[in-house]
């Protein structure tokens, strides 16, 4: 059997290079993946061309099909954004919106394309709305076919109107490390009970 794949999409505001604590804690994620035999990727989302739309395919310099073939070719997709006035990134918003059209796909038997697919969503911010923002991103994973096991939300809050960001911490908070490792062993143990018994057509 094949190994099982994740793919990240991490979508903070900031283009690569720069340092960013969505970029730490989806690497955090993939590595506690790994610790259960996934294997995988981050793309900064914002380092690619996404146009906006609600169609597989918007053309001309689009680069979400070639993303849209990673999301296809995983078992797992974990999307982690930063929070800005209490809501997900804009960047966020635009890889949901161009998911939206799986909604109109269908695989060879006639199931939603994204049926039998894990989702984990990874949420920092110096603000409060991470459950918010969990809500918002579970659903529309739902909606599109994806499926959320327990405890597959990891976020961390630092204090309101501060500068400390999760990347400036000296080391990752026991709750958060703890959260990470549980939604990690959790969306594995998914997957593979997904791909063993897929959901019937």
């Amino acid at each position: 059997m094949n190994a099982m794949k994740a793919l990240v999409i991490t979508c903070t505001l900031k283009p690569s290079p720069a340092a960013s604590s969505s970029e730490l804690l989806a690497s955090q994620l993939l590595s506690a993946l790994a610790e259960h035999g996934v294997t995988g990727e981050t793309v900064r989302a914002v380092d690619v061309s996404i146009s906006p739309g609600v169609q597989a395919d918007m053309g001309g310099d689009d680069e979400w099909p070639a993303l849209r073939r990673k999301v296809l070719d995983a078992d797992i997709l974990v999307l982690v954004t930063p929070t800005w006035l209490g809501q997900h990134s804009s960047v966020a918003q635009r890889v949901l919106e161009r998911l939206d059209a799986e909604l109109g796909e269908t695989d060879a038997r006639g199931r939603p394309t994204m049926f039998d697919k894990v989702a984990l969503a990874g949420i920092v911010g110096n603000e409060d709305g991470a459950h918010h923002i969990a809500a918002i991103l579970f659903q529309a994973l739902d909606d599109i076919g994806f499926t959320v096991p327990a405890q597959g939300s990891v976020y961390w809050n630092g204090e309101a109107m501060q500068s400390t960001d999760y990347k400036d911490l000296g080391e990752t908070p026991e709750k958060v490390a703890q959260a990470t490792a549980t939604a990690a062993r959790n969306a594995a143990h998914l997957a593979r009970l997904l791909r063993a018994h897929e959901y019937p057509a």
